[in-house]
């Protein structure tokens, strides 16, 4: 690269990325990029804390579509010459990226992105034998900012292969969250060739950036004629207007019945809206629905009752977990009983795959854990993919449960296994059993304990039997009566433990870095022994080569 001022860099394109020097803490500035010459259109424009001196870590932004261009990079924020663009290079490599996915608090089974900050999930989608996932991302820094929709693809929702960026921010907005469908019969009308388009609907955050400035929420549609590789936003955009305040987030579905799409939106407060189109681009509201004590990331889908497809309720949920489950015909949804929480604990704005096969017949579901990873060139990462299920409780109201998804027998490499376990207090049975990468099963009953449970790594997984609570750090849920033995299933990583009681029932998903030097497991029985019928630990690999 040529560098030119304090102010610019201009320099024509002949490598892959173009790394940028962070340092946190740092004042930010607003960078621009765009073609050389007068009257340049810009490419790009994003805030960052940009180092000063001795960066504490790298980021990169792909520019290889740019081959051969003469672009300059510029300050545009008015604050002066900024030394740290003298430090940008050009590369193939990510700088520092020696020790890339293997990083000292990298989660090993959960998806994460190579630099940057994560959070949502976004147009979860499965297409020709390939899992793509989005999800909302600041390739720029360690924490939220400059909304991209950041790409991934896997073939077995275990080990991903990340791509560039699928969506930029541009003057209509930055790219806040929403969805993925295959349009399979074209009712968009984009399809290109053999293949059927693939669509995100995502909203466009006017004015949150420099650039859109002014600008409302609306709710836009990209496309993809070649299978996934290439994203182009519509003409036509936005699809729909502005609705009401910071309208955002549509989760959208095909309604075989009446033949239409159907989206749910989030609108303010606690209100979210149904809308209908024949053609993906056409909106016509249908009515709005409330889930109390709940805002965002809507999801909506059927679901059978304990696998008979005779007998299905459809789901509406939101950000953080609580969900309604009820009837809907095209039009209208009318709920069923009261809201329930699906999840509690690190994860937020779960949402589930589009367009899974129809033999596989499973709903997948993924969120955002928040855990926030110190010292790395990366922040924040993706829950562990859960198939859902609706089960009739005792008491004859329609629950849903979630567990793990089958492919992570796949990552077991030895397994430890107990049965008819009595555990006193004092008792350490699993003495020698060390790692940071667990999938445990337990099943106990307390018998004469006030407490048992499991401590991960020095993390205590609590039961109280007076309480009848399940706890970790400080979230906990209570348990129905009757709900004994206690059923336990969880995923260990190296930020994360992910709780799962009475065969999903309960979901207690935690984000938590242990300390570094321990690696032990242990089950504990206070105040009398407790019994486990059974116990599996399983050592996992991990999904990164």
């Amino acid at each position: 690269m040529s560098a030119q001022t304090g102010a610019s860099r201009t320099w024509t394109v002949s490598r892959r990325y173009l790394n940028l020097p962070v340092e946190n803490g740092a004042p930010k500035r607003l960078l621009r990029l765009g073609d050389a010459g007068d009257g340049p259109r810009l490419r790009r424009e994003f805030a960052i804390e940009l180092a000063r001196g001795t960066p504490d870590f790298w980021v990169v932004t792909d520019v290889a579509a740019f081959a051969g261009q003469r672009l300059r990079l510029e300050v545009a924020d008015g604050a002066g010459p900024a030394p740290g663009l003298d430090l940008v290079t050009e590369d193939d490599a990510i700088a520092g990226g020696g020790d890339l996915y293997h990083e000292r608090y990298r989660p090993q089974l959960h998806f994460s992105s190579r630099r940057g900050w994560i959070n949502d999930p976004n147009g979860l989608l499965h297409f020709d034998g390939t899992y793509h996932l989005f999800y909302q991302h600041n390739p720029y820094g360690w924490g939220w900012d400059n909304m991209h929709w950041g790409h991934a693809v896997s073939p077995d929702l275990l080990h991903w292969e990340e791509r560039e960026a699928a969506l930029y921010p541009d003057a209509t907005g930055t790219m806040f969250s929403g969805c993925g469908v295959v349009d399979a019969a074209n009712t968009s009308g984009l399809q290109a060739g053999a293949a059927p388009p693939l669509v995100l609907l995502y909203t466009a955050a006017g004015g949150k950036s420099a650039q859109s400035r002014g600008r409302p929420f609306t709710q836009c549609l990209a496309y993809s004629t070649d299978g996934g590789t290439r994203w182009e936003k519509d003409a036509g955009n936005p699809v729909l207007g502005h609705v009401v305040h910071e309208n955002r987030d549509p989760k959208v579905i095909w309604h075989p019945p009446s033949r239409r799409w159907v989206m749910a939106l989030y609108l303010d407060g606690f209100e979210f809206g149904l809308y209908a189109s024949p053609d993906l681009r056409a909106w016509t509201p249908l009515h709005t629905v409330t889930i109390p004590d709940c805002r965002e990331c809507p999801d909506f889908f059927p679901l059978a009752v304990d696998g008979d497809p005779r007998d299905s309720r459809w789901v509406l949920g939101g950000a953080n977990g609580r969900y309604l489950v009820g009837s809907f015909d095209g039009r209208r949804f009318v709920p069923e009983g009261e809201a329930r929480p699906s999840y509690t604990g690190s994860s937020y704005a779960a949402q589930t795959w589009s367009d899974l096969p129809e033999a596989d017949g499973r709903r997948i579901q993924t969120a955002f854990m928040r855990c926030p990873l110190p010292g790395m060139p990366f922040n924040q990462f993706l829950s562990f993919p859960v198939e859902l299920t609706l089960r009739r409780a005792a008491g004859g109201a329609v629950r849903l449960h979630a567990l793990p998804i089958r492919e992570l027998d796949r990552l077991h490499r030895r397994a430890h296994r107990w049965s008819d376990l009595t555990v006193a207090p004092g008792d350490t049975p699993l003495t020698g059993i060390g790692g940071d990468l667990f999938r445990i099963r337990a099943e106990i009953d307390p018998g004469a304990a006030t407490e048992t449970g499991l401590t991960v790594r020095g993390v205590p997984v609590v039961y109280s039997a007076a309480t009848r609570r399940l706890s970790c750090r400080e979230f906990a849920v209570s348990l129905d009566p009757g709900d004994t033995p206690l059923r336990l299933e969880l995923i260990v990583d190296r930020a994360s433990i992910e709780i799962f009681a009475q065969d999903g029932r309960y979901a207690l998903p935690v984000g938590v870095i242990p300390e570094d030097g321990d690696r032990s497991l242990a089950v504990f029985a206070r105040g009398g022994a407790a019994r486990l019928p059974s116990l599996d630990v399983f050592e996992l690999d991990g999904i990164w080569a």
